[in-house]
């Protein structure tokens, strides 16, 4: 499907779409350039995508398919697509695994979570039927940990696709019962960020294994970014003639172009027209590795964090620094829990772990994370919020999002206000 100029397709939007009428209104006839618009505010935009009496889509949906996303940072949400669309994002898509690492021949363990509308298993299983090499589908599915051990082995498997705590756990699986794969030759994770602390557990059980993204995509947004050859696999590129992917600052909203300057990830897809994505920012950020070729590191979630009293602890800083101080790599998995007791907020450090970790290794975390956040010492001192605990709890404990999987980086227990 050719991807429409920007102008017709921005005078597309706001003639068929009663949303984008309005968002739309008050510019001039004739829009260029993408700055020219405003960034979606994503809560009008899903108030908009209701069902039934949308106001988002540019027309009847009468022939394609529907996903919805997770809903692990608010409800969920549904997103269609035409069948022409679809085809020209898995056949984009099916393109990038081959950079990704993906091989004439290779057979594919498809392990994303599959039912109740969730995009992540059907996407992937049909950007491996439309990827330009021959292969192997193998549609598992969220299947047990066993099963999946049994099947590299009986069926000769390659390759396994999932989520990274879908990976990991086939990985412990494999280490408690004393096994290595080691004819897997490639990991492809997606649906998150693969973060530093599954690395370990990952190598002992996929010794051979290369890592790489499988892709960035997502229900709502679209296709955005392609995976890029190396050994940062956070780093993607967006797809000629298909996305534009553009950096802006969390607070101004301004135009990021610098290297190395973290700002929200904002996309326009060039040839969804039933539900037009047109600046629409991903809930993700990244910083720019090549701006003008369209090559960004991701860095994280835009609205992941914890806040305790006036104490932000950002969940990717945190992690860096517990992985810092972990030199046996004990830490294989972490979230951040949010409690309250006795009036007073606190936080809690849910690590997990494969094998026990030595006792005293709790106290020099905390210990690591206050020289790193010391106003969270300053505001203890002053009886404000509770000091900085850490919970050692088994991998397999740390909490997930029971339909896709994905961790939950951080879990909010507090009682409502």
């Amino acid at each position: 499907m050719p991807a429409k100029p920007l102008p017709e397709l921005i005078d597309f939007a706001r003639r068929n779409s009663p949303f984008y009428a309005e968002l739309y209104r008050d510019l001039p006839a004739r829009v260029e350039r993408l700055s020219e618009l405003p960034l979606i505010e994503q809560t009008a935009f899903w108030a908009a995508n209701s069902w039934p009496d949308n106001r988002l889509l540019t027309g009847p949906l009468l022939d394609g398919g529907v996903y919805k996303t997770g809903g692990t940072t608010g409800v969920p949400k549904f997103s269609p697509w035409t069948r022409t669309e679809h085809a020209d994002s898995v056949t984009a898509f099916g393109a990038g695994l081959v950079q990704a690492g993906l091989k004439p021949g290779h057979r594919v363990a498809n392990l994303f979570w599959a039912g109740e509308l969730y995009g992540g298993f059907l996407y992937i299983e049909n950007a491996l039927h439309h990827a330009p090499v021959d292969n192997v589908r193998l549609p598992v599915g969220a299947a047990p940990d066993a099963y999946v051990a049994g099947l590299i082995t009986d069926f000769g498997v390659d390759v396994l696709a999932g989520e990274p705590m879908k990976l990991s756990s086939v990985a412990e699986h494999l280490v408690k019962h004393g096994q290595v794969a080691e004819r897997i030759e490639l990991l492809l994770f997606g649906g998150d960020l693969l973060f530093a602390d599954l690395r370990p557990i990952l190598s002992r059980a996929f010794p051979n294994a290369a890592v790489a993204s499988i892709g960035y995509a997502s229900v709502d947004a679209g296709l955005v970014g392609a995976p890029v050859p190396g050994d940062d696999v956070r780093v993607h590129e967006a797809f000629p003639n298909r996305t534009v992917v553009e950096l802006v600052d969390d607070v101004s909203g301004a135009p990021i172009t610098e290297p190395g300057v973290p700002g929200r990830v904002v996309v326009t897809n060039l040839f969804r027209t039933l539900m037009p994505i047109l600046r629409y920012p991903t809930g993700d950020r990244a910083e720019w590795v090549d701006a003008a070729g369209g090559r960004f590191r991701l860095v994280g979630r835009s609205v992941e964090g914890a806040r305790v009293g006036t104490v932000a602890m950002p969940t990717e800083e945190v992690r860096a620094v517990l992985l810092a101080h972990d030199p046996d790599r004990h830490i294989s998995g972490m979230q951040m829990v949010q409690r309250r007791w006795d009036g007073k907020d606190g936080l809690i450090l849910r690590l997990g772990y494969t094998e026990e970790p030595p006792a005293e290794l709790a106290g020099r975390l905390v210990e690591a994370v206050y020289r790193a956040r010391p106003l969270y010492p300053d505001d203890v001192a002053a009886g404000v919020i509770h000091d900085l605990l850490v919970e050692w709890v088994p991998r397999s404990e740390l909490v997930t999002n029971p339909r896709t999987g994905k961790l939950q980086q951080v879990v909010d227990e507090r009682p409502p206000a």
